[in-house]
């Protein structure tokens, strides 16, 4: 019995690379998902939020308005006009954008409705959650006080017309000498209720179909694709292993056209699993795959030449089948995490945020987002098209050097 566990632990530690890897994988994950939580590197200053300030009325409260808010910890501000705000917005650059329409401080004066809304992306519900208490404790501060004392000055003017304008001026004195012990009031609750801010979505109407439904099959179709092309790029190492690898260098074909072969076969394959998912997506689940499917079609080769010269690279660059199961699971679980498969990007820090533009997840998963909830045109979704083929190239340059100096000796 002890012989036997002796030479099984033999065995395990004979591919020490293995075992390092095997060791690396669970280390790894507990770093990813404590920075994903916020455990590491995090300030006690929370990360302001940017909000986009379109000011249509540029009059002295709206500019008192900005200084206001940008003066707020938890918020930076950028002044746009709507058009670019709303461009950016639906980009997926930007969460929101505040307008204050022409009028906005006459209405303030005189204690009517406020002329103002803001505009947003559904997709960012948390950032927008944090936004709405900034908002009120900020903007309707510097409303609130001006919206009363306006409601007041007419009051007075509509119910005493006869008083001259000294006597008028000397009641508005004595109303703003008192106004700081103001507290709640019928004229307080009504101002509220012309304070309320109206809020649109400009990204995540119905039309765009469900959030959750797009970030579960784009994360979890380009993850599990990437275990796939893994698998299928090891055969090379099978075959190496079983003594094929041998016949296939006798035949009259290069090395360079061996590792090309396999990298097609790869792409069939992983072409094949996402069409399928997709349209399992839209027969079962209800996704709309024709929103735009010359794009859905682009992207899915896009996505599929860069997850299989990953599944390639990790053939040529490891040294076992051992090996490339243990590097492909970490690196895997790795760039998931980061690049937003396991979790919306939006419930993030800003540290992972950053990280995930390493990841082929991420560059898919924007991709397919831009697709399906953003409804973006073809034109605006190339960029990440040709980010994913750059990530194929690179692999793929390298899958060829490490194929020519490791496999090849290992015959």
């Amino acid at each position: 019995m002890f012989t036997i566990a002796l030479k099984d632990i033999k065995q395990y530690f004979k591919d020490k690379t293995a075992v390092f890897l095997s060791l690396l994988l669970p280390i790894a994950l507990i770093t990813i998902f404590a920075l994903m939580y916020g455990g590491i590197g995090k300030s006690e200053k929370s990360r302001p939020i940017n909000l986009l300030f379109a000011d249509q009325d540029k009059t002295n409260l709206s500019q008192e308005v900005f200084a206001t808010l940008d003066a707020e910890e938890g918020l930076k501000l950028e002044s746009k006009t709507y058009k670019e705000a709303e461009t950016l917005i639906k980009k997926g650059k930007r969460t929101a954008v505040l307008v204050l329409y022409k009028g906005f401080q006459d209405s303030v004066e005189a204690g009517k409705k406020i002329p103002m809304e803001l505009f947003y992306d559904e997709a960012k519900e948390i950032e927008m959650g944090l936004l709405q208490q900034a908002l009120w404790s900020n903007l309707f501060g510097v409303t609130m006080k001006k919206g009363i004392k306006g409601k007041v000055n007419t009051w007075i003017k509509d119910k005493n017309p006869d008083l001259s304008d000294s006597e008028i001026e000397d009641i508005q004195a004595q109303v703003a000498e008192q106004f700081e012990g103001f507290n709640n009031s019928e004229e307080q609750s009504e101002i509220e209720e012309n304070s309320e801010l109206p809020m649109t979505a400009l990204v995540g109407e119905k039309k765009n179909g469900n959030l959750g439904l797009v970030q579960a099959i784009a994360g979890i179709a380009i993850m599990m694709l990437l275990f796939s092309v893994s698998a299928s790029g090891a055969s090379l190492l099978k075959e190496k292993e079983d003594g094929t690898f041998r016949r296939l260098l006798i035949a009259p074909v290069s090395p360079s056209g061996i590792l090309y072969g396999k990298m097609l076969s790869t792409l069939f394959m992983a072409v094949l699993q996402l069409s399928v998912m997709f349209l399992y997506s839209w027969l079962v689940l209800g996704l709309d795959i024709f929103i735009n499917l010359p794009a859905l079609i682009l992207m899915i080769l896009c996505a599929a030449i860069a997850c299989s010269s990953f599944g390639i690279f990790m053939a040529s660059v490891c040294k076992s089948r051992k090996q490339v199961e243990s590097l492909s699971t970490l690196i895997i679980l790795v760039i998931s995490a980061i690049g937003g498969s396991m979790m919306p990007l939006f419930f993030m820090p800003a540290i992972m945020k950053k990280l995930a533009v390493i990841s082929v997840n991420y560059w898919a998963m924007e991709g397919f987002f831009d697709i399906f909830w953003r409804q973006l045109p073809l034109i605006e979704i190339l960029p990440k098209m040709l980010i994913l083929l750059g990530i194929a190239a690179v692999l793929t340059s390298i899958s060829v050097i490490s194929f020519k100096r490791n496999l090849l000796k290992m015959v």
